[in-house]
């Protein structure tokens, strides 16, 4: 039976626990290039001891981003900076991954701490924001332009061309964004997509530009590093897009080369009546998982240790990805080993943090013996 510090075998590559970094944005950027933040915000994660630390949603063109401080690989230079944090991660022994994205019509917005809606053009907004069909999100959101087939086709080119320079900076994992109401996301829902041609209607059509995107993307990206498609499970909102509609597209998509899909769920429209609670999206991942026959992750409230390694003992899913508590604690992978009682790799610079009679500390210290007193001693600082 797998458990959440059991190592994780995909394709040529092997993860060594089940723990992975979620996308999370920051905000910070300026004309999408990684700065000292992402280093800084990325590289403590590694450090924390996850195996798979992403990226934010990273904009695959200029029009795509979310905001206008959010992180683009639309060109070769945006790459360079991305490298630096890639060879840290690696040294710590994580894999680094990147999810590429596209925001659609949710594009050209304001950063959360900026207000919300549509971000002006003094702000650093632009006025061409596209979708399957011309419906803003809300009144608030931009309203955008339906795109032409050509322009969908070129939308497929910048995922690919993205998706090479990922490789060329050394990143292990891609995942494709095709959740939270974004363009790829946009045309899977009816809510979002109302368009008349092979790309709007049926399943089939709706379902185009994902398997088109995931069919460049794994010609674009070497064949022994993964494929993950993020993905939102269920609109929440009837007569839209679920989970039924999830199951089929995984099963798709695997036969296309995705190696995992990461279960997500809603985003497509403002008001959606989501029963927040702890988990509670893994039964997305365990379904999918179950009835498409492919690798599944695990997203959204999970915060405790026992929690996250009963979604893999159970077999929900293969892989837990932990957003918000990563932010409130870098270091949760490590904590997590010490109340599941496994091991895990401290960084020597940290050895003196180890819990006392811990394999780390052992390392540090054999055969020795830690009373209250050599405990305080032993992490006060300096010595």
């Amino acid at each position: 039976m797998a458990h959440l510090f059991e190592p994780l075998k995909l394709r040529g590559l092997q993860l060594p626990n089940r723990i992975a970094v979620s996308p999370m944005c920051q905000y910070s950027c300026t004309d999408g290039m990684a700065n000292d933040w992402h280093f800084v915000h990325l590289a403590a994660r590694a450090v924390g001891g996850a195996a798979l630390v992403f990226t934010e949603a990273t904009a695959v063109t200029a029009e795509g981003r979310i905001s206008p401080q959010d992180l683009g690989l639309w060109s070769d230079r945006h790459a360079e900076p991305l490298e630096r944090i890639v060879r840290f991660v690696h040294e710590r022994g994580s894999l680094a991954g990147i999810q590429l994205a596209h925001a659609g019509r949710k594009a050209s917005t304001r950063r959360p701490w900026d207000g919300h809606g549509k971000a002006p053009e003094a702000e650093g907004g632009w006025t061409r924001v596209v979708a399957p069909s011309a419906i803003p999100f809300s009144e608030e959101y931009p309203h955008p332009q339906a795109l032409t087939v050509p322009e969908i086709q070129e939308v497929v080119r910048a995922f690919a061309e993205a998706a090479r320079r990922a490789a060329e900076a050394g990143f292990d994992v891609v995942e494709l964004h095709s959740a939270h109401g974004y363009l790829l996301y946009e045309f899977l829902s009816p809510h979002a997509n109302r368009r008349e041609d092979s790309y709007g209607g049926s399943f089939e059509n709706r379902t185009r530009l994902a398997r088109e995107v995931v069919r460049a993307v794994r010609q674009a990206w070497p064949e022994p590093r993964p494929l993950f498609l993020r993905i939102s499970s269920t609109d929440w909102i009837a007569g839209g897009w679920d989970i039924e509609q999830s199951v089929e597209l995984a099963r798709q998509v695997r036969l296309l080369g995705v190696d995992l899909v990461d279960c997500s769920s809603g985003g497509i429209l403002p008001g959606e009546k989501i029963p927040f609670g702890p988990g509670y999206q893994t039964a997305f991942a365990e379904r999918i998982r179950r009835e498409a026959g492919i690798a599944t992750g695990a997203v959204g409230m999970i915060t405790d240790a026992v929690q996250a390694d009963h979604v893999i003992r159970s077999g929900q899913a293969d892989l837990v990805l932990l957003g918000r508590e990563m932010l409130r604690d870098p270091y949760w992978p490590l904590r997590a080993a010490r109340e599941l009682g496994q091991t895990a790799s401290w960084p020597a610079q940290y050895l003196r943090a180890a819990p006392a009679g811990s394999p780390a500390r052992e390392a540090m210290h054999p055969g020795r013996r830690e009373s209250v007193v050599d405990e305080a001693k032993s992490v006060s600082p300096g010595r």
